[in-house]
């Protein structure tokens, strides 16, 4: 049995005391605030199965063309959020080409159908059920075009992944969804997929069974690490080996170690609304680059990506998720005096890096899932506890790939 700290409190770095716990290791987690209320809390509340390709850079010339000009909602920039990181994008956009997002959707979709299966004896454990719905999420397409093109997605899918998915019309998802109040063309509904509706407070839950079983979480400063004699020490917390697990606060803790890691911050928002008939799933309107999901305190309106270090008092693609949102629903007013915003650490190579940092013994590396470390966490945290215990690793997943490239 090994003294373990791991840096970060969120769905990773919970599900990583889990599995190191498990494994009769002795796990101390240090965060700054509470379990669950960072990047983790920020997200649509889906435990997806379905998503078997990453989320890669748009590289079409209208798409590019469209992102240049700030007109669509998908992704938008500022200046001072897209030159720091410019290297960090091109790099992504090399691994966006369609040999690339090939190589690295083979290792993310052997990944991401695992994620219930690991969820869920943790959400049984944890005693979290009541705020868990296993009847997928829904994704509308508007025009013929776009269900076209999910009719093509969704064959391609269950040949290459084995994904199963129940394409609809318009009729059929107002008769699933009756508080969807206009006609669209047509949804594809991913029934595979779970749904939270308090991702903070699931990753809660598994903070407190994490505790139930012996762990400690200490309030403290994560970025605090260092080494005493063979030791590692945050916060006054010792362990023989220590796990980063910070999220997009990660490579400021590991390039003190020699590991410089190129990461883009993707920063979301969201916003509750109050909503007297909730749909029964979330439904993606990808269309208008909006999630929308039944919530505890509402209907929770969660954007795309933007590429800007400091949040907008007034998001403009929050703005037009509301609108979207109107659209289909008779939704009230807002929750929340402001929205909500995060960053997102997104890899250039779409992976997470799970596994030692090179040349620091004992210090390992647990971040970079992107837009899924909520789905993600457990598997990886899997991952990363075998290897510790003397297992291969994911080599797709190695944080020396980073020095390599």
């Amino acid at each position: 049995m090994a003294e373990i700290l791991v840096l970060g409190a969120g769905m990773v770095g919970v599900s990583t005391g889990l599995a190191l716990q498990a494994r009769g290791h002795d796990v101390t987690i240090i965060e700054r605030g509470v379990p669950g209320r960072e990047t983790s809390y920020g997200n649509a509340g889906l435990i997806q199965t379905e998503a078997v390709e990453p989320y890669a850079m748009p590289l079409a010339p209208f798409a590019l063309m469209q992102i240049a000009l700030g007109r669509g909602f998908d992704v938008k920039w500022t200046p001072s959020g897209l030159l720091p990181q410019l290297g960090a994008i091109l790099s992504y956009a090399r691994h966006s080409l369609p040999a690339a997002h090939r190589r690295a959707s083979a290792t993310w979709g052997r990944l991401i159908r695992q994620s219930t299966d690991r969820h869920g004896p943790l959400i049984a454990a944890a005693g979290a059920d009541n705020i868990i719905r296993r009847n997928g999420y829904i994704e509308l397409h508007r025009t013929p075009a776009r269900m076209d093109k999910a009719r093509k997605t969704a064959e391609r899918f269950l040949t290459e992944f084995g994904v199963e998915a129940r394409l609809m019309t318009g009729a059929e998802l107002r008769a699933m969804e009756p508080s969807v109040k206009i006609e669209v063309e047509g949804a594809t509904h991913w029934s595979d997929s779970w749904n939270c509706a308090d991702p903070g407070g699931l990753v809660a839950a598994y903070a407190a069974l994490f505790q139930k079983r012996g762990g400690r979480i200490v309030n403290g400063d994560a970025g605090d690490l260092h080494r005493k004699g063979a030791a590692w020490v945050a916060d006054e917390a010792t362990g023989e080996h220590a796990v980063i697990a910070l999220g997009p606060w990660s490579p400021i803790v590991t390039e003190r170690f020699g590991l410089r890691v190129p990461m883009v911050f993707k920063r979301g928002y969201h916003r509750h609304y109050h909503m007297e008939l909730p749909p029964h799933h979330p439904i993606a309107d990808f269309g208008n680059s909006v999630v929308l999901s039944p919530m505890r305190r509402g209907l929770r309106i969660a954007t795309a990506a933007e590429l800007t270090p400091h949040p907008r008092l007034s998001p403009p693609q929050l703005k037009h998720g509301e609108k979207a949102a109107r659209e289909l629903f008779d939704i009230g007013a807002p929750v929340e005096a402001e929205p909500w915003t995060g960053r997102r650490p997104c890899m250039p190579d779409m992976l997470p890096l799970v596994g030692r940092v090179p040349d620091q013994p004992n210090l390992w590396a647990h971040f970079g899932h992107g837009h899924q470390g909520f789905t993600l966490g457990p598997v990886t945290a899997e991952i990363l506890a075998d290897e510790l215990d003397g297992g291969a690793g994911w080599s797709e997943l190695q944080p020396s790939r980073i020095k390599r490239g």
